[in-house]
């Protein structure tokens, strides 16, 4: 039993109710003590609870009602018909006997709960409930229902009790049977493990009756425990992974940007010109920048973008999330000294009354927070009295502030019209109109939130929304990181994955340094001793030697979590401890992405600073110590976008400044510079690897590399900022002295160097000048010239390349990864969420370097995983978060042969946690130790994340499938492993290059014959060994050559839309023709044939672009009779086309979007005369614009098969008729009798075979023709085919019917579904599954 503080979310728990909320829950709570009356029914009492629970929390958003026998059910949302999330079991107080007590769980209304749960659970395949509660209105019993789920859903026994029931083959049929002779029984054998919130409403009544609000904050546990956010488990405010969507929104109207959406991908962008406003910080930024010709000026403006306008838009934008991060830096360091000082609202200083003008606030950054107080001048030391010294280069002007705008150059007096849906309020309480110069705006909006997210339980006085510490790093990760494929990555991901890489790294330096065989971190605090101070020692200096790396960090999230977890890992291993060696006895716990501090004597209680108390002073230094240590010596990021560095090292600070303290009355400790662990480069290029030699360099400069690390641990903590640029300077050197060291010494050079000693002493060494060359060795000195003037370009262009101007030498900028003499060791950890871009959206000179230091060049996740194995040292744990479209996709083989070749940890499918990006996603985590077949652990996240289902398998079950795919090991996946893993595998390895491609198949025709030929009913082959064909013909210019059919819907859709795409391409352009609307249109179109109507399309595309009626408008519409009889075709006019005097078109089969399966009626014909065949022919191939392809013509006019390439639930696969076919058809072609068309068309519709292709050939909801190749097929016997057959032929049957509506629409789905079901069963029973 749990009481409600243990109960909730702490982090929800520290989120502070405003007092208007309090006051109506009082209300509500006060009215529903004075209405309870035990003498009425239980449906009074029902009432009564249902009342207050939607007069307090639920009444807008989420339908509450009866649910069929159930009591009370809270939906998901505001509709009935919206799943259960919530079920409420009530009971009158007096019915003693039915309710259930903390002694006695096994009564019946807990019997009736797991009825219900079950009824929704099993029955209705509801997976969204949350939580389940029995209560009598005074007394509240809530279950989560991951017990239930875990208890009850999962006891197979019970299950098929239930069933049994419901199915009535069960001995009783009366609830009553259920209740006392299955649940009773069941709920006993687990009632220990029923764990559960209690709590009784009477021990509030004090408080609700009377009128010290002071008393009020005892109110809040109970208030959250009964709200949606706890009961329907919802996001919240200040959980890290929720935006308050009215923060970023104005946040972004104040900045001077907005958010569009396209394709479900999301873009932060300047407006559109007419929707400007001239006076935001990033428009005043840009005028700023214009007028004084500042891109111009400066050396770098590539970097910034190809043209004027985007480097313009891009510096101003950076400068602004510069200016942006330090005054949000600002207001939580305002927000922290008035916390600290009880709320002392002198200590504000970030307000429009005190800073009223973009040079004040320019004043407090450089002249303030950047020096010391008594750097100070005096007038400045009067006013800014009670703010601190940061020593942080937060606040010190940038490269780009020097070399563009400082925020001091922007004006005041330019205004911003105030957003309609503004957080700010008159003094009526309405929202403010009009307008605001910038900085008023910027401030006062501030001000209208809290930042004080740290502290004790309490009400909100002011009505203001809390805005967490760690919401920044979301909200700038939309604003910045939408262009390189990053996105802000869920707290409950970073922490999981965090936790689980950090415990096994610590435990694997643990093992190496003491010598121990620890499996598991329970083991670890098993060995550790924390009353033993030197074992203490020995052990903080272990996990202080951790080196932890995101090699794309964006925002720093992963960083922030690692952080954390180290912290809480000393506190749970029982070892922090303070710079005296003593203990650190307070609980810390990571709840919600947050390090929560409790006081040592009451883990109910949190943690609050009190500068004036001791203890309270010790702990508050000691975590701000903690956190420093770890951040300078354990923490490494990287990222392409310096944005994304600025960002990642203001959360670093942010997290410093949580526990920054007062080392005298007035000071705070200083921050470190951090800056120098957090760098902008390129991950995925170096020009050095990281075996080059350091020791010439090392010897040449006279300069060891533990001067080198050395240096950057006192530019950590330099004590000015002169001695902070000497060491930026020796640095700086030190690295340049490698870089031209090792260049010298580079491969390139070293050959370069060979080839021309040949050349020397082959044909200008003295002994040869009087010799005459023969023929063979003037052609070799030919060659030896031009591999040196090759190899001498090479290295220019490797010189001079600006692909490699941002490449990150990972081989000399971490000192802290290498050995004494210099050696690169590694990390212990990489971790991270690195960008999903296809190579689709890089340069080609990118993909080149990338095919030069990887030999490949595919989706940047892939390539990261390659160098975070790279960076990785022997036995580290590599941890990522990317898209899991590399489980089975042919092309990310190779880093499935990488991640097999290792030791798997975990695999967890988490679909897709992400906000805004489309995409399914899976953790995957390895140690870099080589794989001895040992078990790993797949969690399936994708039902829920929170609670995932867990399988572990030997990692050799990956391995023994074609391909070496990636599957979840369900039972039912490792059924057909069992069946067909190694055999497919074998299958694939024989004969997959065989069969790959056209030519390849061309290539060994005779071995596949003789294969075929062989087959036996009961052999398993591929299907690729069984056909042949392919995509077909690509016209490359459909208006000219495509007609579509009177009779079909598809030529209505093309008279309906031809007037609308006419019209706007006259609106558009300068056609010459003049039409006022769209009936003018149609009236004009009315009077031309089909003939004419193709000619003005095709005039019009020629002239003003090909794409300017988008798809399919244009085609030209004929009747059925005009189509040839492909049957009554000759060779001649198949292969080279109709002779015009004959009717010339054709079926052409165009793929099929709608999905048919079993037939489809084609819509479309070919002009397959005699001209165009002859030009389709002649120019295949060919490039330039509208040069056709044609593509396995000896398919043309060939019975087949074709299926749709989007996969659903099943493969729509239908039988290809005598047609043409497009590459939008993929058409294949039995090449053996043994195994007909129909048969593979049935076998491929089947459920299993989708199953099949999604779990073991391509799980990203498509089948290429190179994923069906792979399919596995079982040679019919005799009498298997003729029932396959008949089942085809009656599904054939039903869909002509179907198209020539002989049959209703309902008619057909019915028998089709009919027909489904049987095949489903054959097939079953034909794999044996």
């Amino acid at each position: 039993m749990n009481n409600i503080v243990n109960s909730l979310n702490k982090a929800f728990l520290k989120l502070k109710p405003s007092r208007s909320e309090i006051n109506n829950f009082k209300t509500n709570l006060k009215r529903l003590f004075t209405l309870i009356d035990d003498k009425e029914s239980e449906e009074y009492n029902k009432n009564l609870i249902s009342d207050f629970l939607k007069d307090t929390y639920y009444q807008q958003a989420y339908f509450m009602n009866t649910k069929e026998r159930k009591d009370l059910v809270i939906r998901n949302g505001a509709l009935p018909n919206d799943t259960a999330g919530v079920i409420i079991e009530t009971k009158k107080f007096s019915n003693k006997s039915e309710m259930i007590t903390c002694e006695n769980l096994n009564a019946k209304a807990l019997q009736e709960l797991v009825w219900y749960f079950l009824g929704e659970r099993i029955s209705q395949k509801n997976i969204e409930i949350k939580h389940l509660i029995i209560t009598n209105v005074y007394e509240w019993f809530i279950f989560d229902a991951q017990v239930f789920e875990k208890l009850f859903a999962q006891n197979k026994t019970l299950v098929k009790h239930y069933t049994d029931f419901v199915n009535g083959t069960a001995l009783g049929n009366k609830t009553e049977h259920f209740y006392k002779e299955i649940a009773q029984s069941f709920i006993e054998k687990v009632k220990e493990e029923l764990h559960y919130t209690y709590f009784n409403l009477r021990d509030f009544q004090n408080i609700v009756e009377n009128e010290n609000t002071e008393d009020d904050n005892a109110l809040i546990p109970l208030y959250k425990i009964l709200s949606p956010q706890h009961l329907l488990k919802l996001p919240f405010l200040n959980d890290s992974n929720t935006l308050d969507k009215g923060f970023y929104a104005e946040l972004l109207h104040i900045i001077g940007l907005t958010e569009t959406k396209n394709g479900g991908q999301v873009f932060i962008e300047r407006p559109k010109e007419d929707q400007r406003n001239e006076g935001t910080m990033l428009e005043e930024t840009i005028a700023k920048l214009s007028s004084l010709n500042k891109i111009h000026q400066l050396r770098n403006a590539a970097a910034y973008g190809d043209t004027y306008e985007e480097r313009l838009f891009n510096v101003a934008l950076e400068l602004n999330i510069t200016w942006v991060n330090r005054i949000l830096f600002l207001k939580l360091l305002e927000a922290q000294l008035i916390s600290y000082h009880k709320g002392d609202t002198s200590y504000a200083f970030l307000n429009f009354s005190k800073i009223n003008e973009y040079d004040i606030l320019e004043r407090l950054f450089f002249e303030v927070l950047a020096k010391d107080y008594s750097q100070r001048n005096k007038e400045i030391a009067a006013v800014y009295t009670n703010i601190p010294y940061l020593n942080s280069s937060l606040f010190e002007p940038t490269e780009l502030e020097h070399n563009a705008l400082l925020i001091s150059n922007l004006p005041d007096d330019k205004t911003i019209p105030i957003l309609s849906t503004t957080v700010l309020k008159d003094a009526q309480g309405k929202r403010r109109v009009g307008a605001l110069p910038s900085l008023q705006y910027l401030l006062e909006f501030l001000d209208a939130y809290d930042f004080s997210s740290e502290g004790s339980v309490e009400i909100q006085e002011e009505n203001k929304t809390l805005i967490n510490a760690s919401v920044l790093g979301l909200i700038f990760e939309k604003i910045n990181g939408y262009k390189d494929g990053s996105f802000f990555t869920p707290g409950v991901i970073t922490m999981y994955m965090c936790k689980e890489a950090l415990h096994r790294a610590v435990i694997q330096k643990f093992n190496k340094a003491k010598g121990w065989q620890v499996n598991t971190f329970e083991e670890l605090k098993d060995h550790i001793n924390p009353f033993n101070k030197e074992e203490r020692e020995q052990a903080n200096s272990i996990i202080n030697s951790l080196r932890i790396c995101d090699p794309a960090v964006g925002s720093g999230h992963f960083l922030v979590s690692a952080l954390n977890e180290c912290i809480a890992l000393k506190s749970k291993l029982g070892i922090l401890q303070d710079e005296n060696k003593s203990r650190i006895h307070h609980q810390l716990k990571i709840e919600n992405d947050e390090l929560l501090v409790y006081e040592a004597d009451n883990n109910e209680h949190f943690f609050r600073y009190n500068p004036k108390n001791t203890e309270s002073q010790r702990v508050q230094k000691t975590l701000f110590q903690e956190k420093k240590t770890i951040i300078e010596n354990c923490l490494f990021g990287v990222d392409i976008n310096p944005n994304s560095v600025k960002i990642c090292r203001l959360r670093l600070w942010i997290e410093l400044l949580k526990n920054a303290y007062y080392k005298t009355p007035t000071e705070l400790e200083t921050l470190p510079n951090i800056d120098i662990n957090i760098k902008s480069g390129n991950s995925l290029l170096s020009r050095f690897a990281l075996d080059t030699d350091l020791k010439t360099t090392l010897k040449k400069t006279n300069i060891s590399i533990s001067d080198y690390k050395e240096a950057f641990h006192k530019y950590q903590n330099a004590e000015s900022k002169e001695q902070k640029w000497d060491l930026e300077h020796f640095i700086d050197k030190v690295k340049h002295n490698f870089r031209t060291e090792i260049s010298s010494n580079s491969r390139e050079v070293k050959e370069l160097q060979a080839l021309k000693y040949e050349y020397f002493l082959k044909y200008e060494s003295p002994q040869l000048f009087n010799e005459e060359l023969t023929a063979e060795q003037e052609k070799h000195k030919k060659q030896l010239a031009l591999n040196i003037q090759k190899k001498e370009t090479e290295i220019e262009a490797i010189n001079s390349n600006k692909i490699y101007e941002n490449a990150f030498e990972w081989r000399f900028e971490f000192p802290q990864v290498l050995d004494d003499d210099g050696n690169y060791i590694g990390f212990d950890v990489v971790i991270g969420n690195p960008p999903y871009i296809s190579t689709k959206g890089t340069t080609a000179e990118f993909k080149k370097a990338l095919e030069k230091e990887y030999s490949f060049a595919d989706d940047t996740y892939n390539h990261f995983f390659f160098k975070g194995n790279e960076i990785l040292k022997d036995k580290g744990v590599l941890t990522f978060i990317t898209p899991k479209t590399f489980w089975t996709t042919q092309t990310k083989r190779n880093l499935r042969d990488l991640l097999l070749s290792q030791h798997l940890e975990y695999i967890f499918d988490t679909a897709n946690p992400f906000e805004s990006a489309m995409v399914d996603t899976c953790i995957t985590s390895f140690s870099k130790v080589a794989s001895k077949n040992e078990k790993v652990i797949f969690l399936d996240g994708s039902k829920d994340l929170q609670a995932p289902l867990r399988y572990e398998v030997a990692q050799s079950i990956f391995i023994d499938t074609q391909n070496a795919v990636i599957f979840k090991p369900t039972e039912y996946n490792m059924k057909i492993h069992s069946l067909y893993g190694k055999k497919v595998k074998e299958l694939y390895e024989q004969w997959w290059d065989k069969i790959s491609t056209s030519k390849n198949i061309t290539k060994y025709s005779q071995e596949l014959e003789s294969y075929r030929k062989n087959l036996k009913p009961g052999d398993i082959a591929l299907l690729g060994c069984l056909t042949e064909g392919g995509q077909g013909l690509a016209t490359a210019n459909n208006g000219k050559y495509i007609a579509v059919r009177k009779s079909t819907k598809w030529a209505k859709n093309i008279l309906e839309s031809r007037p609308k795409k006419l019209l706007e391409v006259v609106k558009r352009y300068k056609t010459g023709l003049n039409f006022a609307n769209e009936e003018e249109v149609k009236t004009y179109l009315a009077t031309l044939s089909e003939i004419e109507i193709a000619t003005l399309f095709d005039g019009l595309k020629e002239k003003f672009g090909r794409d300017i009626f988008g798809q399919g408008y244009i085609y030209r519409l004929i009747k059925d009779d005009e189509i040839a009889d492909v049957e009554t075709l000759t060779q001649e006019e198949k292969d080279n086309g109709i002779d015009p005097s004959k009717k010339f078109y054709v079926p052409y089969d165009k793929g099929d979007k709608d999905g048919n399966r079993w037939y489809l009626e084609t819509p479309f014909a070919i002009a397959w005369s005699k001209e165009n065949v002859g030009f389709l022919k002649s120019n295949s191939g060919k490039k330039g614009e509208g040069m056709p392809v044609v593509r396995n013509p000896q398919y043309y006019f060939r019975e087949g098969f074709c299926w749709n390439n989007v996969l659903t639930t099943y493969i729509k696969c239908r039988i290809k008729e005598c047609t043409v076919h497009s590459t939008e058809s993929m058409s294949f072609f039995s090449e053996t009798e043994r195994v007909p068309d129909f048969y593979i068309v049935s076998i491929m519709n089947a459920k299993l075979i989708a199953y099949f292709v999604d779990s073991f050939i391509n799980s990203t909801s498509h089948c290429t023709t190179g994923d069906a190749k792979l399919i596995p097929i079982i040679v019919p016997t005799e009498e298997t085919l003729k029932a396959f057959e008949k089942l085809f032929n009656t599904a054939l049957k039903i869909k002509k019917e179907t198209f020539s509506e002989t049959i209703s629409l309902d008619e057909s789905e019915r028998q089709l579904l009919e027909i489904q079901e049987n095949l489903d069963t054959m097939v079953n029973d034909l794999y044996g599954i």
